[in-house]
């Protein structure tokens, strides 16, 4: 007694150095104050309620230290060397110097009374990984033989003269600590869970340990066929106390854990951080994943149909084969991530940041992606059939043969984006920037696309039926090959653009802007020129039959010297037609 009482004044003189004593209320002693549950501190100096503090967390810190030396010590006080198993099963050569009777009811003592702080953990896994005395292989595998009775019921549903729970809150009680007995029990199981949960992931860090020491939170699954449960009856147990009290205990121990094919439906997890975790084909529907950090982890194959994981950062996840259909996504970071034939059906993403994200051959069959960021993402493949893109950032976005049949791309920014092949038949693309865009054999059959800008396009043997693209910006785009027939292109800039070889088939080019374009050897049949711009354009070769140039501007145009006229109207009213090709045609 003495001993203790000796190390406890010389911790409290170590925090109060310059406090007199006799500042403290003389109804308190130190070894009462040490024991003082949380929330039941006598009222004192703030400097001194400090003091205090500290000198809990550092009296805990040491029992802890203590109990776990002696957990792993055998009778001889030998450290024993310690074999290759890697199963939970302690080895039968081992004569332990603390039973497991002796153990479970040390570890209620020491940690069914409030959960423990981020900083007692990491001093306490500092202390097992540089002291040499430390048997991490042996303290694995009795923490782990407890966390698995724990989960069983053992302990909480033992006879009244061998209820561990019960006996520790008695204790307490004794203490003046007022605590339940489920608050006793789930304490003393989510600490055990927390100190498996870093043992954990340090050893899977270190080659020597990693397959010593590898835990399963849920139980090692059977197969990759079936879920596992344990760790969602945790969950809720947990929460029966207080909503969120599982996530707000553990939920900062996650990161790094193994958690694949764990059942975790309806679990409510919100902040917690799985950082690098395995939770692939994991279940996860409907849970309640609001600010969570996936970070790094692995969700292949999972599935998260449902849940709401708004706000969410899954930079640089796998998401691989995920279904997120129906998942809030609203807000959260997807940077980087691995969204490879995910299904996103109906998923919310508006406002999410999927910059550099691998979407390809994902389904996002009417997802909404409004605001989003997609810049620079690999979005080839992908169905976005009736999806909301409007204000999307997709600059420099990948969507090679993706299908955006009926998507909503109002106002949203493609300016350098590569669409080889893509389908935005009957898409809405009003106000879209579609500048410097490569549209190689794009189908825009229907588009709308009133107040688009596709200056510097490259547009070659795309296809444009029923297509408005009036007042549109086609300035120096590439149109050679294209299908243009029956496209009305009235009052659009089409300057310094390439139609060589364009199907222009009964086109509407009214008062448009073609200086400088080049249609040479392209079918201009039937295409309505009336008011155009011609200026310095080249029609050589263009097939004209029933083209209308009534009022057009015909400044230094460029023709063939065999060019068929025959059957062109409104000449006479066009203006500045060279006097070459007015001798030509005999109108002078």
């Amino acid at each position: 007694m003495s001993t203790y009482l000796s190390q406890v004044w010389q911790l409290l003189r170590n925090y109060v150095r310059d406090i007199s004593l006799q500042e403290m209320p003389k109804t308190t002693s130190v070894e009462t104050e040490a024991v003082l549950p949380l929330g039941k501190s006598i009222k004192a100096d703030k400097s001194v309620k400090f003091a205090q503090d500290n000198l809990q967390s550092d009296l805990c810190f040491q029992r802890l230290q203590e109990s776990l030396k002696k957990w792993t010590t055998s009778k001889s006080g030998l450290t024993s060397k310690i074999g290759d198993q890697t199963s939970g099963t302690l080895p039968s050569e081992f004569c332990l110097r603390v039973s497991d009777r002796q153990m479970h009811e040390e570890i209620y003592d020491l940690l069914g009374n409030g959960a423990l702080k981020p900083e007692i953990v990491n001093e306490l896994m500092e202390l097992l990984v540089t002291d040499k005395k430390f048997r991490l292989e042996l303290l694995f595998w009795r923490l782990e033989d407890f966390y698995r009775r724990w989960c069983q019921g053992e302990f909480i549903d033992g006879t009244p003269d061998d209820n561990l729970p019960q006996k520790t809150r008695l204790k307490f009680a004794a203490q003046n600590i007022a605590i339940g007995l489920r608050q006793v029990d789930i304490y003393t199981g989510l600490n055990v869970l927390i100190l498996l949960l870093e043992l954990h992931r340090y050893a899977q860090e270190r080659d020597e340990l990693k397959q010593k020491i590898t835990f399963y939170p849920s139980a090692q699954p059977d197969t990759d066929n079936f879920f596992t449960s344990q760790l969602l009856r945790i969950i809720n147990y947990s929460d029966a106390l207080e909503i969120g009290n599982f996530s707000s205990i553990v939920g900062q121990f996650l990161k790094g854990g193994n958690f694949r094919n764990a059942y975790l439906g309806d679990a409510n997890l919100t902040g917690a951080d799985f950082r690098g975790a395995d939770l692939s084909r994991a279940y996860l529907g409907d849970a309640n994943l609001t600010g969570v950090n996936f970070s790094g982890a692995n969700l292949s194959g999972a599935n998260l149909g449902d849940a709401n994981l708004s706000s969410a950062n899954l930079t640089g996840a796998n998401l691989s084969g995920t279904d997120l259909s129906s998942t809030n996504l609203s807000g959260a970071n997807l940077s980087c991530a691995n969204l490879s034939h995910a299904d996103l059906n109906r998923a919310d993403l508006s406002s999410t940041n999927l910059s550099r994200a691998d979407l390809s051959h994902a389904d996002l069959n009417r997802a909404d992606l409004s605001s989003t960021n997609l810049s620079h993402a690999d979005l080839s493949n992908a169905i976005l059939f009736g999806a909301n893109l409007s204000e999307a950032n997709l600059s420099s976005t990948n969507l090679n043969h993706a299908d955006l049949c009926r998507a909503d791309l109002s106002g949203a920014d493609l300016s350098h984006a590569i669409l080889n092949g893509t389908n935005l038949s009957d898409t809405i693309l009003f106000s879209t920037n579609l500048s410097d865009a490569i549209l190689i054999a794009a189908d825009l059959s229907y588009a709308k696309l009133n107040g688009a800008k596709l200056n510097n396009a490259r547009l070659n043997g795309a296809m444009f039926l029923g297509a408005d693209l009036s007042g549109v910006d086609l300035s120096r785009v590439t149109l050679n090959d294209a299908d243009l027939s029956g496209v009305i292109l009235s009052d659009a800039d089409l300057s310094g653009a390439d139609l060589t070889d364009a199907i222009l088939f009964g086109t509407d080019f009214s008062y448009a802007n073609l200086n400088n374009a080049n249609l040479s050897g392209s079918n201009l049949s039937g295409a309505i020129l009336n008011g155009a711009d011609l200026s310095h354009s080249n029609l050589s070769y263009a097939i004209l039959g029933g083209a209308d140039l009534s009022d057009a501007n015909m400044e230094k145009m460029t023709w063939g010297k065999k060019q068929q006229w025959e059957d062109v109207r409104g000449l006479e009213t066009a203006v500045n037609v060279p006097e070459a090709l007015k001798e030509e045609l005999g109108l002078n």
